[in-house]
């Protein structure tokens, strides 16, 4: 049997220290404006970002016909083998709402070294009761959940008393919907928020590999005892 190919965009070096995989949402593929944008903003020789498709996704891409999304043990299975695939000494996931949410699913499994979420799916707009996302409130991987302060899947407001697991630090886009867009009447513009959202992942990743540094440099010296 001939090895899958898969669907992919890679952006920065294939040499940098750091892979970043990221999925995209439930509506729109990896070519999508804010995921390459986000791309763009971080990309380079110190990180290289990996977007791919679900299946689904790239069925679209191959005939036009807009498809719903597969089905989670479908999206689950896609995201182990693209880690599989992609594997690297420090990678971290990503994705966008339902991209994201699935990654969140997998994260601990499969030891990623952290776990970036653009607009967590907390619930539909239309039913604000059902609620999801209790992988938050366990989660053990290191997490940053960027979300939009009036998103209509979980605003600022909604998620006020939500108990989030000690490992996942929110930070909230400024007047941002759930995809980081602010309405104009805030003054602010819809690329700070996503240049925001860049310089938080950026400093994520640096605070964790500082992290680790300093986890193996202790973990030497008791070696060394």
């Amino acid at each position: 049997m001939p090895d899958p190919v898969y669907d992919v965009i890679r952006a920065g070096s294939a040499q940098a220290p750091t892979r970043l995989l990221l999925a995209h949402g439930a509506g729109a593929g990896m070519d999508h404006d804010f995921l390459t944008r986000l791309s763009t903003l971080l990309a380079g020789s110190e990180l290289e970002v990996i977007r791919f498709n679900f299946p689904y996704m790239s069925k679209r891409a191959q005939d036009g016909k807009r498809r719903p999304p597969d089905r989670q043990p479908v999206l689950l299975a896609h995201w182990r083998a693209m880690v599989a695939e992609f594997a690297h000494p420090r990678l971290f996931i990503a994705g966008k709402s339902m991209g994201g949410r699935m990654a969140a699913e997998i994260a601990d499994d499969v030891n990623a070294a952290g776990l970036f979420v653009l607009g967590y799916p907390f619930h539909p707009p239309a039913k604000p009761d059902a609620w999801r996302g209790e992988i938050l409130k366990q989660i053990k991987t290191p997490t940053l959940l960027l979300q939009g302060e009036r998103d209509s899947f979980g605003s600022r407001l909604e998620l006020a008393d939500f108990p989030f697991s000690a490992c996942v630090d929110v930070q909230w886009l400024q007047d941002g919907d759930h995809s980081f867009k602010p309405r104009k009447a805030s003054g602010r513009t819809e690329p700070e928020n996503l240049a925001q959202a860049a310089a938080h992942i950026k400093c994520f990743i640096e605070a964790q590999a500082q992290e680790a540094a300093l986890g193996a440099a202790l973990q030497g010296v008791n070696d060394e005892n």
